[in-house]
């Protein structure tokens, strides 16, 4: 069904003017970037297929809004009916999320919102299909200096190098840091080698006056402190 064969206000630009954008479901919301469909798909039935579960054999959608806004140009171009005009506007959209929440995190003391903290992480890391290391290097007023990703692949005491982590400390002058990594399998829960990574990690940064103040793992839909369970 076409856009305009809707009636007026339940069609997604209208709705959203007259209600707000919290009144749409996230297929509508997506068909507003969207606008138009192509030959046989409307544009609400493109947006929903966007956004179903992906197959077995990597085709079909990308399991949700989060999904999709992390997804690369080159996932975005197998899309029938994504052009590179519509492919740049969605990567557009997830980069001013991105630094939306980043200015948050520099502009106040980053554990005055730590959902913001979890939710920057999620958009950086969650969908990601291998692990990756990060870092947030924070001032003494624990504001954002800038967000690293130093590691991938499995990570243990012997792939992520305390040194690394501290010449980097150093160079943003650092005065605490938190750690965060993803867990592609979508479990949150943290490992034994993600708890005695993180005491390593806690032990060699504090020879520098550098503070661990935590260890997020993130996954999509989902984000756990390691703080918050007494793991720091």
């Amino acid at each position: 069904m076409s856009l305009k064969d809707l009636p007026t206000d339940a069609q997604p630009r209208e709705k959203l003017l007259a209600r707000g954008a919290q009144a749409l479901a996230d297929a509508e919301l997506l068909a507003i970037l969207l606008r138009t469909g192509i030959v046989g798909k409307g544009v609400l039935q493109l947006a929903q297929e966007l956004l179903d579960a992906p197959a077995k054999d990597g085709s079909g959608g990308f399991g949700g809004i989060a999904g999709l806004l992390q997804a690369s140009s080159a996932d975005l171009s197998r899309i029938k009916g994504l052009g590179p005009a519509k492919c740049a506007e969605l990567i557009a959209v997830m980069e001013l999320a991105r630094r939306a929440l980043a200015q948050q995190l520099r502009t106040r003391e980053a554990f005055d919102s730590p959902d913001a903290v979890k939710q920057y992480l999620q958009l950086h890391l969650a969908h990601k299909g291998h692990e990756v290391f990060a870092v947030l290097f924070l001032d003494s007023q624990h504001r954002l200096l800038a967000l690293e990703e130093m590691f991938r692949g499995t990570l243990t005491q012997t792939s992520v190098y305390p040194r690394e982590v501290v010449l980097r400390a150093l160079h943003h002058h650092a005065a605490a840091v938190v750690l965060a990594h993803n867990h592609p399998s979508g479990s949150v829960q943290p490992s034994r080698a993600d708890e005695a990574l993180t005491q390593a990690l806690k032990n060699t940064l504090a020879l520098i006056d550098v503070r661990v103040l935590d260890h997020i793992i993130v996954a999509p839909g989902q984000a756990l402190s390691m703080a918050e369970q007494g793991l720091i």
